[in-house]
């Protein structure tokens, strides 16, 4: 009795196992998307930025501004936008379904848009789509954390 009982742990243990060893493996390729995703964006070479963004990009910035993939792409090539910095403070990633991953945390962004500099400290949700097996970007959502509270009334 012990025996069949014993087989069914090691094998209900080999399957957590192997399922975390695949969930590693997952959000290790989309964190190295995304590091590839701020050095295209920070580039603004047309090439690295039509890789990988994917075609039915929803770019929702903190101000209220939306951008598609042409809108966006054509902003960071003409350098009508440029980001200098983009530091994360956080970044989380989970998987939400077959071929979909959430990124959500806060970081911190230099840059200039309009030749107005902008330096804004955001949280953000971004959602990363696996299409024909690379890792493409979907969709961002950021707001503006509000300044630190310094005391002074």
């Amino acid at each position: 009795m012990k025996t069949p009982l014993l087989r069914l742990l090691a094998f209900f243990t080999f399957l957590a196992v192997a399922a975390h060893a695949a969930d590693d493996k997952l959000i290790a390729a989309v964190r190295s998307a995304d590091d590839e995703r701020v050095a295209a964006t920070k580039s603004g070479d047309l090439t690295r930025l039509t890789a990988i963004y994917s075609d039915g990009l929803h770019y929702a910035h903190s101000n209220g501004k939306i951008d598609t993939k042409a809108s966006y792409v054509d902003s960071l090539v003409k350098r009508t936008t440029v980001y200098e910095k983009y530091d994360y403070q956080t970044r989380e990633f989970r998987s939400a379904g077959p071929g979909i991953v959430l990124m959500t945390g806060r970081v911190l962004v230099q840059s200039t848009s309009g030749g107005a500099r902008q330096n804004n400290d955001l949280n953000f949700l971004a959602v990363w789509r696996e299409e024909k097996g690379k890792w493409r970007f979907l969709a961002w959502q950021s707001c503006k954390n509000p300044p630190a509270d310094t005391g002074k009334k």
